[in-house]
């Protein structure tokens, strides 16, 4: 049986953390004046009750942990976190629909950074910071946080590690788990840090900066601007942001290696870095041609953008210093296979992963060898290391699962009378978290508000699905799942 009084306990005590973070916001509220004080403080006393009463419910509750209640708690607490995390949206009467005020939240903690706010520079300050908030907090996971600064809040730590943790392969870098955590968020910390001061030098304000690098290195995108990072205009600020975006995109644990270590070395061979690095470099090459043969782009402008927004899809950040809409068709290609690739394993970024990217070109490569030599046991490797066959076939089982549930909401946006163009870049964003969508009706610089209810509860749970890689969301629908034994 599944142990839902220690699923009530874990949430309610993760709540408080919840409301916590709202605090901050309503601090935020508070230094500006403005008038979403009451929303805050509102959401977080509802927040605080729900914890309190969820306690209750898991009072004295056995503090062990299975994969079953693993998986379920971590499905359960990122919806619980994103609807409570609407209220203050809708209770401040930014946004009058539930549906639209979920769809935000979802989109901001599985940094997604797809926004339904056609004018966002009519928000107040602490809902802005809210917005950048959900970002930073859902870029390396909630359970994630929580493990780093509350360790034995969550019993059975790696189970939930596993359930949320991105990539076919979880890295370690101590024994403890804990200890892990506090290593990878003390990168993160430094990247947020550095982005910021740098924004902050090349121009923008304190308040800007702050939220641009939350929204940076959590790969997210939500901006404080409607024009996003063109309304600054700046080639040192696009330049920062992708470098930033580039970095956030890396495996944490390759950064620790290369900060804290010092392997210069075995960061630079790393498989799935360097199939990183090659699609940034060829795509980002390919559309500066383009961009200068066909758009007129002077060359330095051409790279300017191309580099900016090839990051920004491979990172699947989602940040704009230009309409791609705009860019030949060509172009778009591209700017689709940076969003289905997305970033390297172990870091914030969405999308397959580059390292299921490289491991998919060793077994095609492999399957070759096999034709000319049925015989031979040929392993595949990956920086040196051979991936079992397990592992090769959860890659399959991912990939499908991935295509088949694109296909799907593709087909359920077509009947609901929405662009083809639009249609499948919508399913394949939402699914990637990347944010920006490809077409005429709802371009890289446009909200999603005009999409009907169904389609963006449609995308919240491809959203959901794509941040937790499928897998750990849809095997709660299995019969076997819920089985005593």
């Amino acid at each position: 049986m599944i142990n839902f009084k220690l699923v009530y306990k874990i949430i309610g005590s993760l709540l408080f953390i919840e409301a916590i973070m709202m605090l901050s916001c309503l601090l935020v509220s508070v230094y500006y004046h403005e008038d979403d004080i009451l929303a805050f403080l509102i959401t977080i006393a509802v927040t605080v009750l729900a914890a309190i009463g969820l306690k209750y419910k898991g009072y004295n509750a056995e503090n062990s942990m299975g994969r079953r209640e693993a998986y379920l708690l971590v499905t359960l607490i990122w919806i619980i976190f994103s609807a409570i995390g609407a209220l203050p949206f809708v209770i401040s009467g930014y946004l009058t629909s539930f549906t639209d005020a979920f769809f935000e939240t979802m989109s901001g903690f599985t940094t997604t950074g797809a926004t339904i706010i056609d004018d966002v520079e009519a928000l107040p300050h602490g809902l802005l910071f809210w917005r950048s908030l959900t970002h930073w907090i859902g870029g390396l996971g909630i359970m994630f946080f929580t493990i780093a600064i509350l360790p034995s809040l969550v019993g059975g730590s790696v189970k939930v590690f596993s359930a949320e943790a991105t990539g076919p392969i979880k890295s370690k870098l101590h024994p403890r788990l804990s200890t892990t955590a506090k290593w990878i968020w003390a990168i993160y910390l430094i990247l947020t840090a550095g982005c910021a001061a740098c924004f902050y030098l090349f121009g923008m304000n304190i308040f800007d900066s702050i939220n641009h690098s939350m929204s940076i290195t959590a790969t997210g995108g939500f901006s404080t601007h409607n024009a996003s990072l063109s309304f600054f205009d700046s080639a040192a600020i696009d330049y920062t942001a992708a470098i930033f975006m580039i970095l956030s995109g890396i495996n944490f644990s390759l950064l620790y290696i290369l900060l804290f270590k010092g392997k210069v070395k075995d960061f630079i061979k790393d498989s799935e870095l360097r199939f990183y690095l090659m699609v940034i470099l060829l795509s980002t090459l390919f559309i500066t041609v383009m961009l200068t043969s066909e758009n007129d782009f002077t060359p330095a402008y051409a790279f300017r953008c191309a580099l900016f927004q090839v990051t920004s899809y491979i990172s699947t950040t989602g940040l704009f210093n230009t309409d791609a809409a705009l860019w030949p068709h060509i172009t778009w290609v591209a700017l689709t296979v940076c969003m289905v690739f997305g970033s390297c394993a172990g870091s914030t970024s969405g999308g397959i992963k580059c390292i299921r990217g490289a491991m998919l070109t060793r077994i095609i490569r492999n399957e070759f060898k096999h034709i000319l030599h049925p015989r031979a046991v040929i392993p595949v490797k990956l920086n040196g290391t051979n991936i079992p066959y397990q592992a090769q076939t959860t890659l399959l089982v991912f990939l499908s699962l991935y295509g088949i549930t694109c296909i799907l909401a593709f087909f359920c946006f077509q009947m609901m009378g929405i662009e083809s163009t639009n249609a499948i870049t919508i399913a394949i964003s939402s699914a990637s978290n990347v944010g920006p969508a490809l077409g005429e009706e709802i371009g890289p610089t446009m909200s999603w508000s005009s999409l009907p209810d169904a389609a963006k509860w449609i995308c919240s749970c491809l959203m959901l699905m794509g941040r937790l890689e499928f897998l750990s969301v849809i095997v709660l629908f299995t019969r076997a799942f819920w089985k005593e034994n």
